[in-house]
């Protein structure tokens, strides 16, 4: 199966065109109220994310004369996109390495193993299976992935005094440290989960196309 027919439809085009411009958003460092850009970029210096190369990165100035509210805001976005897309980057290699779950997805014999990697299987994922993802991303945007008790020591402390993992025990340097590591991996990894969305809508349909530059080509849904 080939989604050749994805490129052609205006769903596709809005859905990429928004993903583009949430990449851009996602790059905007912590802020508080200023006055002018130029006060704004130096009391960015500092915070976590605004770091080497580029530091302080706000090209399209969506934090010009920014308070604080507005800064968390972007913040909070820019983390649960980068986890989100995270996931989406594991959730691509391990299905594109042929790793499935056992048995069916629906009533009617339809196997996980005959569902495509990418954006091809929306195409393959039968409509109730498609509601029951967006059911499940629902519930946890709702009550799981958020700040449940209102006592998170930062934006995107989703903690809610019940998965910890030793982040308490640790320097607040080294909380400092994971926390800018969280951000770049997320960054990272929403540029990637992009490239892997548009290197499958070219004609090759091949989201790994680099590897084949270097030499290492992938063999994208052989067979289906």
């Amino acid at each position: 199966h080939k989604p050749g027919n994805f490129a052609d439809t205006k769903m596709w085009k809005i859905v990429l065109g928004l993903l583009a411009a949430f990449q851009v958003a996602a790059f905007t460092p912590k802020s508080t109220r200023t006055a002018s850009t130029f006060q704004t970029s130096v009391s960015f210096e500092n915070e976590i994310g605004s770091q080497a190369p580029l530091g302080f990165f706000d090209p399209l100035g969506l934090l010009k004369d920014a308070d604080a509210d507005r800064f968390n805001r972007l913040r909070y976005v820019e983390i649960k996109h980068g986890r989100i897309s995270m996931l989406a980057v594991l959730g691509h290699i391990v299905t594109t390495a042929g790793v499935r779950l056992p048995g069916d997805i629906d009533y009617e014999g339809t196997s996980f193993d005959s569902i495509p990697s990418g954006l091809a299987a929306l195409s393959a994922v039968p409509s109730a299976g498609v509601l029951q993802i967006v059911a499940f991303v629902g519930f946890l945007e709702l009550f799981v992935m958020k700040d449940v008790n209102g006592d998170g020591e930062f934006v995107g402390d989703f903690r809610n005094g019940a998965f910890d993992l030793g982040w308490d025990i640790l320097a607040p340097e080294e909380q400092e440290r994971k926390r800018g590591i969280e951000l770049n991996n997320g960054r990272a990894a929403m540029m990637g989960i992009l490239a892997l969305m548009v290197h499958e809508m070219l004609p090759s349909h091949d989201p790994y196309m680099i590897n084949a530059i270097v030499g290492s080509p992938v063999d994208f849904n052989a067979g289906f």
